[in-house]
């Protein structure tokens, strides 16, 4: 903390311009759920991804967490499964 400059305006924190704060959340399973996304939307009815989990960069279960909150903000149905190895992404008509 900035004691120098909060001490004198009262302050706790310091401050800053307004068009320099940052706008937008690009979380670490950005990468990986814009992609699993964008496959989703090339999928074909019937067919399921199939993703190594050792691909996802994170636990299975955070992953499906950011994935779950993605679709849910784009309305779209998807479901999920998973085994030892791999997670399984589908499109579930409405």
């Amino acid at each position: 903390m900035n004691t120098k400059n909060t001490r004198k305006s009262g302050r706790h924190f310091a401050t800053m311009a307004q068009v320099d704060v940052p706008q937008g959340r690009n979380g670490k399973h950005k990468s990986i759920v814009t992609a699993i996304i964008a496959d989703l939307d090339r999928l074909e009815n019937g067919a399921a991804l199939k993703i190594e989990l050792a691909e996802l960069g994170d636990s299975k279960e955070n992953v499906r967490s950011a994935l779950n909150r993605a679709t849910r903000k784009q309305k779209r149905n998807v479901a999920t499964a998973s085994d030892g190895q791999f997670l399984y992404v589908w499109n579930v008509a409405d």
